[in-house]
């Protein structure tokens, strides 16, 4: 962005600008009062209308025909127009001389000689400046850059242009003949060669020859032409509106005008051929003369003219009149004017040659330049121009001066060049304005009533509008329509037709009323104002800057000739204000506002005056003013006054008021004047009708003023007259000739000045009363309600809404605000109160506020109750704002303190500085109190405390306190970071560190005062591995076998240590080794998919279930409650596990088991005896619930051997299922696979072996005791009862078809024929079988071990004794008959048998036994291979074989041999129930017990694995050891 020249055009600043409302627009004068306080503050305003409001442009613009006025830019600016005075004096000086003036080029632009003559002038004049050496000081004041020796070239520019000028003024050249010799002496005498410097300057061609404007020429004045207002006239601004333009005899019009159109740019001039004519200094010896002779000489005033100069015959007129020598008559010169001759060398300065045109001597230059210089004005053109006719010229001048489109041209662009044409003197560029053209002969742009523009109905509103200017001047607000006549421009609107560059020059409206433009159409028009209050401070600046001008025309702002630059203008102080007019809009201008502008292009507007109310005053002053100027005025002000003052009961009360304060100052001075002229001799007094007269004829002689109440008349002089100021202006005849003329009589004017009072009366009582409450003081004032109470009397009285009642209202409604917010602040507290809040509410008052709105309070004119309680609260608040430094400077202040003085604080609705520093030091406060109470407590020090604290006082303002105290948290939250990132990896190291090392690091962190969940956890680790070490070497130290459960709680606790323990790894082995025992004996006791737990397989039943869960839960209670008597609490399995698990040693846990044995014994008799109770023949069948559906008992059916209860055979077994030869037990009586007990016997072994107690092994040793126990006494029973060899029973199973052959037919008839249901496999009958068989068969079924004696029992129960008896009756006869007896005693009377405490003999087999074993098997285990691969069809042979044998066997046989010949006894597997596997390869076992018999693995049970670990002894070799 380029930077603007120190010379450009800075534009004002903007006007205020009003867009008013339908509502504000429908009347003008009411918003112009509204605005007035507003915009006379800048002097002018700009109103834009609201949308829609476009009335119709009415002008004929066919009849309207205007001749413009020539307006020459460079002409109109003050200083510019001083500037070519000047130069056209000094053009016409070298004229009549017969030299044109060339105006020299320095530095490349033209010579500012008026400024150059100024400048020598104010340094004491030529000689002085050459003498003291000035000319490079002159050049560096004109702006010149210095070392280029400008001076010398000012200093030869002065002296060749300007010195003969200044010595023709100073009268040198026509002094007497000896004074003019000693000054050309003087002027050359050797003595100023060392004063001035004379270079010889070359010629310079580039000179601009001046061409003079011809100012007095053009501009002869004459009175302008009546206009059509024939009844009143307009100010006459322009005094050459009709003027002449001197011609010279023989020469065109306008033949050396200027272009009056010329591009825009600077003027360069073309270089001159024409000879310039040197103009030197005579240099001849001459006398010395005194300083004092020659001042005087010098500084001689010109001698008069009127003296007649000697008579002269024809000789003298060819003698030089210097000299009065007649020789050189070659360069004798003849004045072309009076004919006089004078040598060349005798003139000062002499010429060096003869002047080639006319010549002038000194005596007739003397007459021709010491003519007055006439008043500046503007001429008329020489074209009359229509409207569109001027518009095309317009238009062209525009776009060929900007060389682009006229609407494309900015605005900014031609306000800067307008105010450089204004201010240069190289460039004249001519503009023609169509100014103040009168509407009543051509129409005005408003539509009017009755005029020749037809107007359509939507437009009908326009005519009555008040906006239009043909009524804005004329309605009733305006107090113009009391003037009579019409007055062109004033009352009347004038039409302006503008072009670009037209503009009107400063000046203030006539009379200093309002004025208001409305632009119709065309291009924008910019004004510039200045405010009313600063006129006459304009006038000033312009007197002083052009006091030139004023010399020549007192009057000239007056004229609207002259402008002046604003930038100029504001520099000097004056403000001013501009706007750009755009179409359809108003601009007003105010009172006594200076105004201005020009016009963009092409444009129409129209203007009017009006005056209001308020302006009666100033009126009345304009016309002392005009009097002072001797200014004409354009209506008679007195004349108005008592035009108004005759119309008194029909004025408006305001307006009556002002009429009648005016009257009273016009009578007053009236009366002080008639006594003034009486007492100076006036002794004739004559009423005279000054209403009658036109202006022209009762104006004053000295002062043009309009008179009408009086005015002084002589006889001598007829026609002639003044006003009472300048009695001593009329004549030269005695006073006492003078006569009075009065209009009206003082007792004619009181009468009306009375009217128009009691007209005011009441109104100005009102407006006495309210200017008595405004301007109240102290204790006088009113309250409030007071002023509300004036108020809603002006609405009744329906005063107007004037200044005084604005003024009012505005007062009013400040109170009322001052009290509302009064009592807000006082109320106090806004309505969002919060205790935490902070923010600026946008009605917060500052103290600085609240003290200036309290001083506001005590200032207003009313008295407001809240005033000293407002004061008492800017007290509490200074002392708040007191007390808030003091603690703001303390650095140990404490929260409590703080909050207190923030909670005062709440009560102030006023925005207090201190409150963000209260507010920011209790958040420092309260973060350090945070802090130490962290720090006192070290529990509550943790690391993300020490962060938040931290998080938290990063957003602190910086304090000492908050500071030290960051850089410690700082500094322990890195420590304990650092230690506590340590410890968890010392924590998390594997495999763990040793106690050393962590206790080691335990003491450096021991110091930290923070919570730190590392190093407190190592410190517990430490602490907890110094517990478990103790506990584990007193486990060692211990002479008993630890429990698992403790063994494996160390274990766990152990490995949640992580600190490196010695004996873990130990611990861990040996629990490692009991859960893998624990799966082993799962694997070898649990079923498939078993809900039954190992220790609730291997304990005893504490819990004996039924089929009927009614009867299981009767059957619980009862047991349970049996059990609480002589137990302590062995209910459930968790109780007998947690008595296990408090027994002390083996003996304890097997005592208790034997009481849980005991339990179980009872709880099952009483479950048997219930169910064989409801399947006896009398109960009802379909009422019975069996089976575990719980419904009745229906077809096929199963009867369980152990609880006696029966079920469906659908419900528990499948189809798959077959009739095996072994007891059927339901659902609920059988709990696991029932291993053999050489299966079991190792479990226990190994068991011991790990030397660790657990339940699960207290209760497999007491099943295995239970178990070998049972085993004996089933032999002893068998032994003691006669019953067969159990073994040898056991080889001859029963016959497959399930019907037992021994039963009695009663028993077998009573249950098929009286029961709905039967049994697929028969039950050992309970009739006749006693108690002790029962119980040692019920016992049998519940070890969960499987023994063939258990086997062999149950068929020979199952088959009957009967047929036993048959056999053993038959041998017993032979042998001793006595036994058969005893048996059938021992089963009659149900004795028992008689019971031995059998003991474990553990089959102790040494290292070698084994090794031979284990090196035999593997020897023979190829080979065994083998033959079972030979064998494997043979054995699928023998099984067909079997089964044919088994069907065809006859039930009266008791004993079956299954043993073949000795090789199939070898080839076959001797287990019971062998399944006979097939395949290539069958993996077999070999007993290590007596027998050495070989199994097949899955017949036994025998995994690879555990047959390659352990050694295997099959049952029968299990239990003839064990005996």
């Amino acid at each position: 962005m380029t930077q603007p020249r120190p010379d450009e055009f800075k534009p004002p600043p903007e006007c205020p600008v009003f867009e008013p409302s339908w509502e504000e627009f429908a009347d003008p004068f009411a918003f112009i009062n509204k605005i007035r306080p507003i915009a006379e503050k800048t002097g002018i305003c700009k109103v834009r209308p609201p949308p829609g409001w476009q009335p119709p442009f009415a002008c004929n613009v066919d009849r309207l025909h205007f001749t413009p006025r020539i307006q020459r830019l460079n002409e109109l600016e003050a200083q510019t127009r001083i500037k070519l005075n000047f130069l056209d004096k000094i053009a016409k000086f070298w004229e009549l001389q017969g030299c044109s003036l060339k105006i020299p080029h320095v530095e490349r632009k033209i010579l500012d000689l008026y400024q150059l003559n100024k400048n020598v002038a104010d340094e004491g004049g030529f000689d002085i400046v050459c003498r003291d050496r000035r000319w490079t000081a002159i050049a560096l004041k004109m702006g010149f850059a210095p070392g280029k020796a400008v001076g010398s070239h000012l200093r030869s520019h002065y002296e060749r242009i300007l010195y003969p000028y200044n010595l023709f003024q100073s009268g040198a050249n026509l002094l007497a003949p000896e004074l003019a010799s000693k000054l050309m002496r003087l002027v050359s005498a050797p003595e100023l060669d060392t004063f001035v410097q004379k270079p010889t300057l070359p010629l310079d061609t580039s000179d601009k020859e001046y061409k003079p404007h011809d100012l007095a020429e053009r501009q002869q004045f004459v009175q302008p032409a009546e206009s059509c207002c024939n009844s009143a006239r307009r100010a006459k601004r322009m005094r050459a509106e009709s003027g002449c333009v001197k011609i010279e005899p023989g020469t065109k019009p306008c033949e050396n005008r200027p272009n009056l159109r010329r591009r825009m740019g600077s003027f360069v001039a073309k270089p001159e051929t024409e000879k310039e004519i040197p103009i030197l200094v005579k240099q001849e010896p001459i006398e010395p003369v005194s300083e004092a002779d020659e001042n005087k000489s010098r500084y001689k005033k010109k001698p008069s003219l009127d003296v007649p100069p000697p008579a002269v015959n024809v000789v003298d007129l060819y003698i030089c009149l210097v000299c009065g020598s007649g020789s050189d008559e070659d360069r004798l010169l003849l004045c072309d004017g009076c004919d006089d001759s004078y040598h060349t060398f005798c003139l000062i300065p002499p010429l060096n040659d003869v002047p080639k045109g006319d010549w002038r001597c000194p005596k007739c230059l003397a007459q021709e330049c010491s003519k007055p210089q006439e008043a500046f004005g503007f001429e008329q053109a020489y074209r009359d121009y229509s409207l569109r006719a001027f518009g095309e010229m317009a238009d062209s001048f525009k776009s060929d001066y900007f060389n682009m489109p006229v609407h494309m041209v900015p605005t900014e662009l031609v306000e800067k060049e307008f105010w450089r044409l204004v201010s240069t003197i190289e460039e004249d560029v001519t503009v023609e304005y169509g100014a103040d053209i009168a509407s009543k002969e051509f129409g005005s742009g408003f539509p009017i009533r009755n005029g020749r523009f037809k107007v359509s109905e939507k437009d009908e509103m326009y005519l009555k509008c008040g906006w239009n200017l043909n009524n804005m001047a004329m309605m009733d607000p305006s107090v113009l329509t009391h003037v009579t006549a019409d007055i062109c421009g004033m009352t009347l609107p004038w039409l302006y037709v503008g072009m670009c560059f037209s503009s009107f020059c400063w000046h203030i409206e006539d009379h200093w009323s309002y004025s208001i433009n409305y632009l119709h159409w065309g291009e924008p028009k910019t004004w510039y104002g200045a405010p009313g209050f600063a006129a006459e401070q304009l006038e000033a600046v312009m007197k002083k800057l052009a006091p030139e001008l004023f010399q020549i025309q007192p009057d000239l702002l007056h004229q609207l000739v002259t402008i002046m630059n604003p930038n100029t203008l504001m520099s000097h102080g004056v403000p001013i204000y501009r706007t750009n007019q755009c179409a359809g809009e108003f601009v007003i201008t105010f009172p006594r506002a200076y105004h201005s502008g020009f016009n963009q292009g092409f444009n129409f507007a129209e203007a009017v005056n009006f005056c209001t109310v308020d302006w009666m005053a100033l009126g009345r002053q304009c016309v002392d003013h005009y009097r002072l100027l001797h200014r004409y005025c354009v209506f008679s002000h007195d004349e108005m006054i008592c035009q108004m003052a005759s119309k008194a009961n029909s004025l408006d009360v305001v307006l009556a008021s002002a009429v009648q304060k005016d009257m009273k100052d016009m009578i007053r001075e009236e009366q002080d004047l008639r006594d003034k002229v009486r007492k100076m001799g006036v002794k004739h007094c004559e009423q005279a009708e000054y209403n009658l007269l036109q202006d022209d004829e009762r104006q004053c002689a000295k002062c043009r003023t309009t008179c009408y109440l009086s005015a002084i008349t002589c006889p001598c002089s007829p026609g002639r007259l003044v006003c009472l100021h300048h009695i001593q202006d009329l004549c030269s005849c005695p006073l006492t000739n003078y006569t009075l003329n009065y209009r009206f009589t003082l007792d004619d004017l009181y009468p009306m000045m009375n009217a128009v009072k009691q007209r005011a009366e009441f109104y100005d009582e009102w407006a006495s009363h309210v200017t008595e409450t405004l301007e109240a003081k102290l204790d006088k004032k009113k309250s409030l309600s007071v002023f509300r109470s004036l108020i809603n009397k002006s609405e009744l009285k329906m005063f107007p809404d004037n200044d005084l009642l604005r003024q009012l209202r505005l007062v009013t409604q400040d109170a009322e605000k001052c009290s509302s917010v009064a009592q807000q602040l006082l109320n106090g507290k806004r309505q969002t109160r919060y205790r935490c809040g902070g923010g600026k509410t946008q009605s917060q008052l500052t103290v600085e506020e609240l003290r200036s709105f309290v001083r506001q309070l005590y200032n207003l004119p009313c008295s407001l109750p809240q005033a000293p309680k407002l004061k008492e609260l800017l007290n509490c608040i200074e002392d708040f704002q007191q007390h808030s430094e003091k603690l703001l400077a303390d650095e140990t202040t404490g929260t409590a303190e703080i909050q207190s003085l923030l909670d005062v604080s709440f009560d102030f609705d006023v925005e207090l500085p201190e409150l963000p520093l209260l507010r920011e030091r209790l958040a420092q406060a309260r973060w350090l109190e945070g802090v130490q109470q962290a720090s006192t407590q070290r529990s509550t020090l943790t690391l993300e405390t020490m962060r938040r604290l931290i998080d938290q006082g990063v957003g602190l303002t910086p304090h000492p306190s908050a500071e030290k105290a960051m850089a410690r948290l700082q500094e322990l939250l890195t420590v304990s970071e650092h230690w506590e990132d340590k410890t968890s990896s010392l924590l998390k190291a594997r495999p763990p560190l040793s106690m050393e090392a962590l206790s080691e690091t335990a003491e450096k962190v021991a110091g930290i005062p923070a919570y730190l969940p590392n190093c407190l956890m190592l410190k517990d680790s430490i602490s907890r591995a110094r517990e478990w070490l103790q506990e584990a070497e007193a486990l060692q130290d211990e002479d008993s076998i630890p429990l698992f459960y403790n063994l494996s709680d160390m274990v766990i606790r152990g490995q949640d240590i992580p600190v490196q323990l010695g004996p873990l790894k130990q611990l861990e082995s040996l629990v490692a080794e009991v859960q893998a025992w624990k799966e082993s004996a799962a694997k070898t006791f649990l079923m498939k998919n078993s809900h039954f737990t190992l220790l609730e397989v291997l304990c005893p039943r504490c819990e004996v279930e039924a089929g009927s869960p009614k009867r299981k839960s009767k059957k619980a209670k009862d047991i349970t409650q049996h059990s609480k008597k002589k137990m302590v609490k062995l209910d459930c399995l968790s109780d007998v596990e947690k008595a296990l698990s408090e027994t002390k040693d083996s003996a304890s846990a097997l005592a208790t088991l034997g009481e849980v044995r005991l339990q179980e014994m009872g709880a099952l008799s009483s479950l048997r005896a219930a169910n064989e109770s409801k399947l006896l023949p009398t109960a009802d069948c379909m009422g019975l619930k069996v089976c575990v559906c719980q419904n009745p008992p229906m077809g096929a059916m199963l009867q369980c051997e152990l609880c006696r209860d029966a079920f469906h055979s659908v419900c528990v077994r499948a189809s798959s299922d077959s009739r095996s030869a072994q007891a059927w037990l339901c659902p609920h009586c059988r709990r696991s696979e029932k291993p053999s007990l050489d299966k079991v016997l190792p479990l226990l072994a190994s068991l011991q072996r790990i030397q660790v107690r657990l339940p699960e092994g207290d209760a497999l040793h007491y099943l295995v005791e239970r178990t070998v126990s049972w085993q004996q006494r089933a032999r002893q029973v068998s032994s003691s009862c006669g019953l067969p060899d159990l073994e040898e029973s056991f080889a001859t199973p029963p016959s497959p078809d399930g019907k037992l052959t021994c039963l009695t037919p009663e028993w077998n008839r009573t249950t098929h024929d009286q029961m709905v249901f039967y049994t697929e496999q028969r039950c050992i009958p309970l009739q006749d079988l006693s108690v002790e068989l029962e119980e040692l068969m019920v016992e049998g079924l519940l070890l969960q071990v499987s023994l063939p004696e258990i086997t062999q029992l149950y068929h020979v129960l199952l088959n009957g004794l009967r047929t036993h008896h048959t056999n053993e009756r038959t041998s017993l006869q032979d042998d001793d008959p006595s036994d058969c007896d005893k048996l059938k005693q021992c089963n009659s009377q149900g004795k028992g048998f008689p019971q031995k405490d059998g003991l474990i003999k553990e089959g102790v087999n040494g290292a070698e036994k084994k090794a031979k074993r284990r090196l035999e098997r593997e020897a023979v285990e190829p080979e065994r291979r083998d033959k079972a691969k030979k064998l494997q069809n043979k054995r699928q042979k023998m099984n067909k074989e079997k089964n044919l044998e088994r069907k065809a066997a006859s039930t009266s046989s008791s004993h079956s041999d299954f043993s073949q010949s000795d090789d199939s006894e070898e080839e076959m597997c001797p287990a019971e129930g062998c399944q006979q596997p097939e395949g290539d390869e069958v993996d077999w076992v070999q007993c290590d017990g007596s027998c050495n018999q070989w199994f097949h693995q899955v017949c036994v049970g025998v995994t690879a694995e555990l047959a390659e670990k352990e050694d295997y002894v099959c049952d029968n070799c299990t239990i003839s050891d064990g005996r």
